[in-house]
């Protein structure tokens, strides 16, 4: 499966921006997770949230809790990051994961959009 992500952009602390990351064939029933990671500049890349598709469940880092929004369409084999109240420390490029059913690690990934915000 490919994966295109898309949404990044140039924004000034305390905005908004919203990402998407579409699959190029259909994810429910085979992928369980579907999740947003972000590396900065010589940093490891972290985690920042994923998504159960089937049941919806949500998980995410300490960091983003109460201001990111993770969600999935499953019609549209789409998951989407909302981002609120951005800082500059946001700024990264973002990648989209998906995971397997029966996998422990994330076996398919975008190609990074970056999101820079301004102080």
């Amino acid at each position: 499966v490919q994966l295109q992500a898309s949404g990044g952009g140039l924004v000034q602390a305390g905005g908004s921006l919203r990402l998407s990351c579409t699959a190029s064939r259909r994810t429910y029933g085979t992928y369980l997770l579907g999740a947003w990671f972000r590396q900065e500049p010589g940093r490891e890349r972290e985690f920042v949230a994923s998504i159960a598709w089937g049941s919806g469940n949500t998980v995410y880092a300490d960091s983003v809790k109460g201001r990111f929004s993770i969600s999935r369409d499953n019609a549209e084999n789409t998951v989407y990051l909302q981002m609120n109240s951005l800082k500059p420390e946001d700024t990264a490029v973002y990648y989209c994961a998906l995971r397997r059913l029966g996998r422990s690690d994330y076996s398919s990934w975008g190609q990074g959009t970056l999101v820079t915000v301004s102080s």
